[in-house]
């Protein structure tokens, strides 16, 4: 039996009625936190321009454009709303990915949902189903990846898009295997671009990958059954013989659900999620003796050496360049004592004194002993005053980043209103909150979208009935 056959049983035996408990609610922690950072992605430059040159031409549809008062085929808003979800690098995260779990998944999903009337139990085991498929392929796949320079996020996120897609359809387990096939074809993403308006697209194109795939699927489309073990397939290709385990993957199916554990880290703040660590041991020391920036002398940080090899940026010439500044992000952390969107918009990272500030930064590799070689998650951060003092913090991993050491209900909350807030009315935001929070009652997705929509937004064209 292939490795897409055998991993296609495992995602169709997920059954929202056997999910626990746990898992239903880390999905609606999730799909919550997606749902905001896409809202506040919709407007973002990276987001219009995708927008404009895609839909130019697109006819209507059933499945909404977040925040531009239009409907489109699912392709298409799979495309945009990929993009959107990723445009402020806000999106949750994975340790066992190493990578954004639910943005190559939830852009595309929607948009068939909507398609297809799908009932929010269908849809909540549907993006369990590609969480788990994305997290155990990167057991056999990753870190390889990521330090060869490839977007894991998007080049093993695909298959978690093409399987949740392809379950939502109910499509058999030969149908899902060619969907994961096809799939193999479509991965992309290189770190090279990271820092710039690429990055954000590379989700979008993602997410309508899975789904693109999941429906040629449906249609019959024909692919390699040995896509991923074929000498010139998936494990050979993006990883190179010897680089990959492929027996890691099937036998910890399941064993927890990864939605549940290593689960959803939730970012506090909309930058690279490597510079996290640091910012949260920066905040601490300049809250707690409410350091003024002018008092500082320097900054010294140490991060793990995979996590500054694309955050070591001590001169950021853009705003999205400063999302993965760690130089920038401290700075800036010292000066505002927090870090929010708007420190990535127009010309905030060139402000003088910030500017000043951030040259004073000096970032470097973890040495020997200061964490213990498997943890990448680790930060210390020492800020020298003038007259010689000194004040030193230390975080093992950031707040929110595994199940273990979740963010607290409140800053979920807090971070959706806000970012859903730039775009839609307050009474919008808190019943679109509640609807998320209930998802497993609610019949049809389109019920929840509903919600999203602006006002004079075009009522989904329906397509498609749900299958049963």
């Amino acid at each position: 039996m292939s490795f897409a056959l055998e991993l296609a049983k495992r995602i169709n035996a997920i059954t929202f009625n056997e999910l626990p408990p746990e898992a239903v609610h880390c999905a609606k922690v999730g799909i919550l936190d997606t749902v905001g950072v896409t809202l506040a992605g919709a407007r973002d430059d990276a987001t219009r321009i995708v927008a404009k040159v895609s839909l130019a031409e697109a006819s209507a549809g059933p499945s909404l454009v977040f925040g531009a008062g239009r409907r489109v085929h699912p392709l298409e808003a799979a495309l945009v709303n990929g993009t959107a979800s990723h445009a402020l690098d806000f999106d949750d995260c994975n340790n066992t990915l190493g990578g954004h779990p639910s943005v190559p998944i939830l852009p595309g999903l929607i948009a068939l949902a909507e398609d297809i009337g799908a009932s929010g139990r269908n849809f909540i085991a549907a993006y369990v189903a590609g969480f788990e498929t994305e997290c155990k392929l990167s057991l056999g796949v990753n870190f390889h990846q990521y330090t060869r320079g490839w977007h894991p996020t998007t080049t093993i996120g695909v298959f978690g898009g093409a399987a949740a897609c392809a379950k939502l359809m109910g499509l058999p387990d030969d149908r899902i295997a060619v969907a994961l096939a096809i799939a193999a074809s479509l991965a992309a993403g290189i770190k090279s671009n990271f820092g710039t308006m690429v990055k954000p697209p590379h989700v979008g194109h993602c997410a309508r990958s899975g789904l693109f795939a999941a429906l040629l699927a449906r249609e019959g489309f024909t692919a390699n059954d040995r896509a991923f073990e074929h000498k010139q397939g998936y494990f050979n290709v993006f990883n190179g013989p010897g680089n990959y385990d492929a027996a890691k993957i099937l036998p910890a199916w399941a064993d927890p659900l990864d939605i549940v554990s290593t689960g959803i880290a939730i970012k506090q703040y909309p930058c690279c999620g490597s510079t996290h660590p640091a910012l949260d041991a920066t905040l601490t020391l300049a809250r707690e003796h409410k350091i003024e920036p002018e008092a500082i002398e320097r900054a010294e940080v140490w991060i793990h050496a995979r996590r500054l090899e694309h955050t070591n940026r001590p001169d950021p010439r853009t705003a999205l360049d400063a999302k993965f500044s760690l130089q920038y992000c401290v700075a800036r952390a010292i000066a505002d004592r927090r870090i929010g969107i708007e420190h990535f918009e127009g010309n905030a990272f060139d402000e003088p004194a910030v500017r000043h500030l951030t040259a004073r930064v000096r970032a470097a590799p973890y040495t020997t002993g200061q964490f213990p070689d498997e943890n990448h998650f680790g930060a210390e951060v020492r800020l020298t005053l003038r007259g010689g003092r000194t004040l030193c913090a230390r975080v093992d991993e950031p707040l929110g980043r595994t199940a273990a050491n979740p963010l607290p209900p409140e800053r979920l909350i807090e971070k959706f209103e806000n970012c859903a807030a730039r775009v839609l009315a307050p009474g919008a935001v808190s019943r679109l909150q509640e609807t998320i929070q209930r998802l497993d009652a609610v019949g049809d997705i389109r019920d929840l979208t509903a919600l999203i929509a602006l006002p004079g937004d075009p009522r989904p064209v329906t397509r498609r009935a749900a299958r049963a």
